[in-house]
């Protein structure tokens, strides 16, 4: 007896993966370049990377930074909007929102095919680390861990810190989500990349490919490139190889070190169903004895 082969849902993916200038006008004039690329190339869902609209600002702790925030729906928000609407494509973009006077978020807002906004979500977990001072910026989400049905696939958002812990890739599975998109701004200390760099890029990218294995989904990272110093100093240099992950966790796909380019990855959502039965991780959990997870710590 034959075995039916099951019907495929493919769709494809564009990861936007370019450097950031000082002018937040001129890179969200990149960022739009670039997404309508995509589109003309077939990406059905584009992803930009973390904080695309300004250099990486939280290498210090500046309260004329605030500036550079902006309201949900905004200028940013509006210009994708007219972009999906005209391209018929879903986007994912990553934005410093201005929810209040004093109340800011490192902020994901997902645009539907048609134009419209279907949500947000809110980074959970925000550094505090050398020229990564996210504390001093941003109030941890409200939103939970959530997914979209879009016109191409049912997606969730995670946003760079998020990505190191699987609690967070396993709630928003849990949601639904046959997607997770990690917009993303992680880069090498220069003084450290000699000794320790092959390390952190490779331990960055295997918990990332593991969040995949784990949940049987697909794994889309977008980083950013070049190195940038707004307060002086060594700065960061940023690693790029923005990457999709299998349902799994193989690479399907991987941009460079450090050049400007367009992602473009087609998948088969159908792959996430397969995966899930034959490796059905989510139905042999325990969670009758996690209850010690909602802790700090089990002494």
């Amino acid at each position: 007896m034959s075995r039916t082969k099951p019907r495929t849902r493919e769709t494809t993916l564009g990861l936007l993966q370019h450097a950031c200038s000082p002018d937040p006008r001129e890179n969200l004039d990149t960022a739009i370049r670039a997404a309508d690329r995509a589109a003309r190339d077939g990406a059905k869902i584009i992803c930009t990377q973390e904080l695309f609209r300004s250099q990486y600002f939280c290498q210090s702790e500046d309260h004329a930074n605030f500036d550079l925030a902006e309201s949900i729906p905004g200028p940013s928000t509006e210009a994708f909007q007219k972009l999906a609407r005209r391209r018929k494509v879903v986007v994912v973009a990553s934005l410093f929102e201005k929810r209040a006077e004093g109340l800011y978020h490192n902020t994901a807002v997902v645009i539907d095919a048609d134009g419209s906004v279907l949500g947000i979500y809110r980074k959970m977990h925000i550094p505090d680390d050398p020229l990564y001072y996210e504390k001093f910026y941003f109030t941890p989400g409200d939103t939970g861990f959530r997914s979209w049905d879009t016109r191409h696939g049912r997606i969730g958002v995670l946003v760079c810190w998020d990505q190191w812990y699987p609690e967070a890739a396993r709630l928003t599975a849990m949601s639904g989500a046959e997607i997770i998109f990690y917009p993303t701004a992680i880069g090498w200390h220069p003084s450290e990349k000699a000794e320790y760099g092959a390390n952190q890029h490779g331990a960055w990218e295997t918990i990332q490919r593991s969040h995949a294995v784990a949940n049987g989904c697909f794994v889309a990272a977008v980083n950013r490139i070049g190195s940038e110093r707004p307060v002086g100093g060594d700065g960061i240099e940023f690693w790029g190889q923005s990457f999709v992950a299998g349902t799994s966790g193989q690479i399907l796909a991987k941009a460079s070190v450090d050049k400007p380019e367009n992602l473009i990855v087609a998948v088969d959502l159908a792959k996430v169903g397969v995966t899930r039965t034959h490796w059905p991780f989510l139905r042999d959990r325990r969670i009758d004895a996690y209850s010690d997870l909602t802790r700090r710590y089990v002494d």
